[in-house]
């Protein structure tokens, strides 16, 4: 069991969890902004779109305010799939023999990643929002970007202790 006094030490598990969450939602965030340009959008409609998927479509005209929800939302996500990483890791031994493999974070990433996309497009959102998904470029697109921009932080920070 980890002491209280061992939980924000770097290395830490609530440390690993809480860097990885934030560096992912950082990254993937900067991806969707900026991918929300592409598709005659703006950050501020993305992040009331993850808010929308909560409080509904209204959401959509709530402004700052629920686009900071959004935001809010989207590092809670980011959070708690570091944190499903980090349990998979502690208790997968070949899962870490993997990571810790030449190019193991990215192989990790490859499969995690687009993971991640499938459960929450496919199953989270569709849940939340009453409708399923639909199977435009841009899905795609989220697909294959969370490899670099969600899976590759998450086991690259997780993974991080116990590598050379």
């Amino acid at each position: 069991m980890t002491s209280p006094q061992a939980v924000g030490r770097p290395g830490s598990a609530l440390s690993r969890i809480l860097l990885a969450g934030l560096l992912t939602g950082i990254v993937d965030g900067l991806f969707a902004s900026i991918q929300s340009f592409f598709y005659q959008s703006n950050p501020e409609r993305v992040f009331q779109g993850v808010a929308s998927t909560l409080l509904g479509p209204s959401a959509l005209d709530g402004g700052a305010r629920t686009a900071a929800i959004g935001v809010l939302m989207h590092f809670g996500v980011a959070l708690g799939w570091s944190t499903v990483f980090l349990i998979l890791y502690e208790r997968w031994p070949r899962l870490r023999d993997l990571v810790r493999s030449p190019l193991g974070p990215l192989k990790v990433a490859s499969v995690y990643g687009p993971f991640i996309w499938l459960v929450m497009s496919l199953v989270v959102i569709p849940l939340l929002v009453h409708r399923p998904p639909i199977f435009r470029p841009r899905w795609w697109v989220q697909l294959i970007g969370h490899i670099p921009f969600v899976g590759l932080p998450i086991v690259s920070v997780i993974g991080r202790k116990g590598r050379p």
